[in-house]
């Protein structure tokens, strides 16, 4: 079920899982125990992760990857640094997606050597002719930065440490848990780095987060990335989600892609189109679509005569990211074109 790219090692199989080490692991998640010290305490621990847990997030940057390559967004070549690498699994992600002659070098980092010690073994096996060195540079361009599931185990001192190492880069590729707390905590890093930066998604505008305005605290910018089809025929899957009391239907996801202005000329292709955040709510003849754009969001109604395609698709629970339409109030009136 899984690619090439993602199979391990280290004689670890969905077969052989250590669900003691797991069950530690998931308890640890829980507790934030990754803001006081490392979760890792051997390569098994890494290898156990890299298989489960690991491949969610990985999930989460196929969803992102997916959509940048909708919207006609590549990051400029280079060197990519993972930042927070863990396992590793975001920079092999991204790796796979840009080719591997288009990164000149992957760098890892991690609190925890042996996360740093794994991520590099892991990518060096999977990208032979890549190569990888661990740790930061001191100083300089720090190229494309991937950061993933990090803010929720930071302090305030340590986030602006972070925020400071991010103006170093040209482009950021930033993927957080998708929960109302990191979501914000993502969307005040945006605000804060849009005079160095061009957003290039999820927003659709460079004009300041509609979530922010008054009346809008209880909302946040999210969506769902879809698992890999058949996964609940896998009875290996099925096991780990029933053991780590974890529903594999369920992959929220927030996320956020810069580049550095006037790195490259570009043109803003979706500019006045509109970005659907979070799920959208079907009934019976119509659907409510949360709508994020330059002038603000808003809740939006489609009725089903008024876009058939559209709310047949969105029925079918397929995706609808983007949608460049005709708005009457708070009604969709006519729906020119959709993406994906």
């Amino acid at each position: 079920m899984l690619s090439v790219y993602h199979m391990t090692h280290e004689e670890t199989t969905l077969e052989t899982l250590d669900w003691a080490r797991l069950e530690r692991l998931r308890d640890g998640f829980l507790s934030g125990a990754g803001a006081a010290g490392a979760y890792w305490q051997s390569r098994a621990d890494l290898a156990n992760y890299d298989l489960t847990f690991a491949q969610r997030i990985a999930w989460k940057w196929d969803a992102v990857l997916a959509e940048l390559k909708l919207r006609g967004w590549t990051p400029p070549p280079g060197d990519v640094l993972d930042w927070g690498c863990g396992s590793g699994i975001a920079g092999r992600c991204v790796l796979r997606e840009l080719g591997t002659e288009n990164v000149s070098a992957l760098r890892v980092f991690d609190r925890s050597p042996l996360a740093m010690e794994f991520a590099a073994d892991r990518a060096r096996t999977v990208f032979p002719t890549v190569a990888v060195n661990s740790g930061v540079p001191e100083t300089g361009r720090i190229g494309l930065l991937l950061l993933s599931h990090v803010l929720n185990e930071l302090p305030d001192a340590e986030r602006e440490a972070l925020l400071q190492l991010t103006r170093r880069a040209d482009a950021v590729l930033w993927v957080e848990p998708g929960t109302h707390a990191d979501s914000r905590a993502l969307i005040a890093m945006r605000e804060r780095l849009c005079e160095e930066f061009a957003v290039v998604a999820p927003c659709t505008h460079q004009a300041a987060c509609g979530l922010l305005t008054a009346g809008n605290e209880r909302h946040w910018c999210h969506n769902f990335a879809a698992p890999p089809a058949g996964l609940m025929a896998d009875g290996n899957w099925v096991r780990f989600g029933q053991r780590m009391g974890i529903d594999l239907r369920s992959l929220p996801y927030s996320f956020l892609a810069l580049e550095r202005k006037g790195l490259r000329k570009g043109e803003e292709k979706f500019s006045g189109w509109s970005r659907v955040i979070g799920a959208p709510r079907v009934y019976k003849g119509f659907a409510k679509l949360f709508s994020c754009e330059a002038n603000g969001v808003r809740d939006l109604t489609l009725q089903k005569r008024d876009a058939s395609a559209v709310f047949k698709r969105l029925r079918d629970e397929e995706s609808v990211l983007l949608v460049r339409c005709a708005v009457a109030g708070e009604k969709l009136v006519g729906v020119e074109a959709t993406v994906p």
